[in-house]
């Protein structure tokens, strides 16, 4: 829901650094690869309780997330890199529920494996449209630069970076965050199979 504005807000900024790191010869692939590691990194500080520090990695790793299709686009943009985008960006969405369950296994198991439930569904309900979409042709007027048919929702990145950045600020509603994430990613998935049922007649 909010990924369309939060684009357009942080496309100019994007594309200066993208700039730069062109000049200095640094690939998209390899800005997918050091956002990824970057995640995981911030995984594992979550996991060992180290919060204020995974959260500063958590958004170093989206900030390599945006940078690398930046630079994509100032050259020739990949299946290959649209792939690792996407497959990374769902082993880091898991990782990062995972550590707290990790952190805590007590507490948050249960609220962060319901969590992990509601990213499989988005996540499927996502991937399934696409490859149909692509299948019959169709384009996304909303997400024309995404390297695959982006069905958006009321959970998207944008939302569950903010999900992920209270969690690391409140460790201690750490269930609350789940729980309530896992709700609103309920409606994303009820609306994504209402297209799909429908467009995909």
């Amino acid at each position: 829901m909010l990924d369309r504005p939060a684009i357009a807000l942080l496309r100019p900024a994007l594309q200066r650094g993208a700039l730069v790191l062109r000049r200095w010869g640094v690939g998209a692939d390899a800005i997918t690869w050091t956002g990824f590691a970057v995640g995981l990194a911030a995984a594992v500080a979550i996991a060992n309780h180290a919060y204020a520090l995974g959260l500063v990695l958590l958004l170093a790793s989206r900030l390599c997330d945006g940078l690398d299709g930046a630079v994509a686009r100032l050259t020739q943009p990949t299946d290959r890199g649209a792939f690792l985008d996407i497959a990374l960006d769902f082993i880091f969405y898991a990782s990062i529920p995972l550590a707290f369950a990790i952190a805590d296994p007590a507490e948050r198991a249960l609220p962060a494996a319901t969590l992990l439930a509601a990213f499989i569904g988005t996540g499927s309900s996502f991937l399934a449209y696409a490859v149909f979409a692509e299948r019959r042709g169709l384009s996304s007027d909303e997400y024309p630069n995404k390297g695959i048919f982006y069905l958006g929702g009321l959970t998207e990145a944008s939302e569950t970076l903010i999900c992920f950045v209270l969690m690391c600020l409140l460790p201690a509603y750490f269930a609350v965050w789940a729980y309530g994430f896992a709700a609103l990613c309920s409606l994303t998935i009820a609306t994504r199979l209402l297209v799909g049922w429908r467009t995909l007649d």
